[in-house]
Parts: C-alpha cells; structure tokens; sequence
C-alpha cells in the first residue's frame, strides 16, 4: 500500500531512511544539515520557513520524498519571486503562504525529489509532482516552487502544467590542471598577470591563507567562522541573517566530516574566511567574511585558495555560490540553473508565462555572450 503526507520536520525523519534516498546527492539534502537548520531554530513556523517533508511510503518503507516548506515570504530562496508576489496581491490574489521545494538560505543545484535507488524514478517523480500539486491546490495555496532542480525533475513537472525558469551561476570546471600554474596558463596574459598582483598583493600585507578539512578544523575556528558570516551580513544592505551560532555548533558536531574552511590569517589573528561544504567531486562554497577590509582579500580566500585546493584534491568542480559577474573574470564561466513552479491562479500563471518566455532568452544570451568571452583561452568542457 502507498500513502504519502507532510511530516512535521526532517527531523521527525529517520536519519538512515531520509539519507538512503539522498545518496550521492547534494550534501545540503542530507539529514544532518537540514535537521541541523531546523534545530537550531533558524526553520519554523515563526520564522516564515515551516517545514513540512512531503514523503511516501510503500509498505512502510520511505520510497520518496521532497524537503518541503511553507513559506510566508520570499527571503532565502535567490529564485526571486518578489515580482510574482506583487503582481498577484496588485490582482487580489493572496500569493502567502506558498510552497516551496529547495534547501533553505542555499542557491545550490540539487534533487528535489528524492526516489529510493532501487525504485523507479520516472515514477515517483511523477507521483511527488502530483502530490505537491494536488497539495497546493486542495489547501488554496498560490503555487508550489522547486527551485534549482534537475532536469528530469523538470521534465516530471512541465508535464503536470508547472513552468520553467532559467536562471545562471558561476562555476568551476577542472580541466585536469597539475597545480595552480597551470590553471593560470589557460589565462590571457592580461588575466594572468592580474591575477598574479592580486596574490602578491596579499603576501605583502602579511597575510597567510590555510585551509582545514574535514577532521583538521579545530572546535576554535567555528566561532570565527560564525563572525566573518556576520560580517559580511552586517557590510552588505542586502545582508540577511539566516543563521546562529548554534547552527554552526551543530555541523561542528555532525557535519564535520563535509566541511573545508580557507582562513586568513594574520599573526596569531584569523581576519577573514570562508566556510565551503564538499562531497564527491565538487566543493561549495557557503559563507565568507572578514574583520579587516584587506584588498583583494576576497578574491583571494574565496576564489584562488579554494581553486587550489580543489586541484590539489582533484575535485572537478567549484560551485561557489550566486551572483557576482566578477568571478567570471577569473575563470569560473556561466552554467545555467533551474526552477519549476506552479500557480494555481490561471490569471497569474499566464502572466509569470509571459514573463518567463522574455526571462528565459535574456539567460540564453547572456550565457552565449560569457561564453564567448571566457577569460580563458579555451573553456574546460
């Protein structure tokens, strides 16, 4: 028999039952980072993030299931919807609480519907879809929204009427380079030499950049860490605080083993960071900040340390989080990302349709037009 339902948090979850569907997915899927996220407090109904798992049982057994959440406001997400919300309260058209599929506060590509290994994944696809939307729908919710999802998620979904939005980010890609040098070889010289200065530029001011993985970070660096995410959030007008400490003493505890912190140091004094999460072939980067407005510090803790050590660790790829056309300029090109979304309105979804279709060739040109204008000589495949 196959029922399915929202449970009351990932952390109603099984651990080993909620991990044997992520496999080798994304390591924010995995149980001890969301679990870790709703309990710290940072996800529930009283911070506009309540999480609800939609999962399905066959016999018993979790066969499938989506990281579910209810949301009363668009913070968070980086698939920006603000517009859609406007638009729909301007029609009379109560756009909160809506749902939403993804992993809090994370613009990170991932499933989004999890299929046990041994099912068969077309199917349940199909029936997740059809489940978030019967949901939506059977509770007058504005719309369900997977943000960056897979393809086949994608193709599951269009064929349940949820539409498509194109998004970009920039990545990493390791074409088998031996050492940093060689990664800066496939620079034009102009690049090249600029990227040189920015590195010197750091040793001239003392600096000193580590990197500690895994087993290696010592308990003394989370608090740190935690003020340089401050840090950032409190420079920046657009600065949103997501996250307490507790959340990093928790992945100190249980998430150890996936994270890699690059520091900068200064005499006996860490003045800046950046907190990175890995698993299989790819490193993340998360959160970064600094005490000390250093020049090209940034650049060089976030972007040429953690290249470094991706190609000292023969990781392929380095997906160091959204925005910033800047990076582009040093080697990370544009990739294109996904969401699917559902309005239940039909005035509304044939207005976010029409937006989408504009959106969508504006991505399309501005990939084609970084792509042919790669700071490298030639862009790894």
């Amino acid at each position: 028999m196959t029922e399915h339902g929202l449970a009351d948090g990932i952390s109603s979850i099984p651990a080993d039952e909620w991990n044997h569907l992520v496999g080798d997915e994304s390591p924010f899927l995995e149980w001890e980072w969301l679990a870790s996220l709703e309990e710290a407090g940072t996800l529930s109904a009283r911070t506009g993030w309540e999480p609800r798992p939609l999962v399905v049982r066959e016999e018993g057994q979790l066969v499938a299931a989506c990281p579910l959440y209810l949301k009363q406001h668009s913070e968070g997400e980086f698939v920006f919807d603000w517009g859609w919300a406007q638009a729909a309260e301007n029609a009379g058209i109560s756009y909160y609480p809506k749902m939403l599929v993804g992993v809090p506060f994370t613009p990170v590509t991932g499933g989004r519907m999890l299929v046990a290994p041994d099912a068969d994944r077309a199917l349940w696809l199909q029936h997740l879809g059809q489940c978030l939307r019967e949901t939506c729908v059977g509770n007058q919710l504005s719309g369900v929204h997977v943000n960056f999802c897979r393809e086949d998620e994608i193709e599951a979904l269009n064929s349940l009427g949820f539409l498509t939005r194109f998004g970009l980010q920039y990545h990493w890609s390791n074409n088998d380079y031996s050492s940093f040098e060689d990664y800066l070889q496939q620079f034009r010289s102009k690049r090249r030499n600029q990227i040189r200065r920015e590195r010197r530029e750091l040793e001239r001011q003392g600096v000193v950049v580590e990197t500690f993985v895994g087993a290696s970070i010592p308990d003394s660096l989370f608090a740190p860490m935690y003020q340089f995410y401050l840090a950032t959030i409190k420079h920046n007008p657009w600065g949103r605080q997501y996250l307490n400490f507790p959340f990093f003493e928790l992945l100190r505890d249980c998430f150890r083993e996936r994270l890699v912190f690059i520091v900068a140091r200064r005499g006996d004094e860490f003045i800046g960071g950046t907190f990175n999460v890995t698993k299989g072939d790819t490193l993340y980067g998360r959160y970064w900040g600094a005490t000390e407005p250093l020049r090209y510090l940034h650049f060089n803790v976030c972007y040429y340390a953690a290249v470094e050590y991706c190609i000292e660790a023969g990781i392929a790829r380095f997906e160091p989080g959204a925005g910033g056309e800047y990076k582009q300029l040093r080697g990370f090109d544009a990739r294109p990302t996904r969401s699917a979304h559902f309005l239940s309105d039909p005035r509304l979804s044939q207005a976010v349709e029409r937006f989408l279709e504009a959106e969508r060739d504006h991505v399309d040109e501005t990939i084609d037009w970084y792509t042919e204008r790669s700071a490298l000589k030639s862009t790894p495949k």
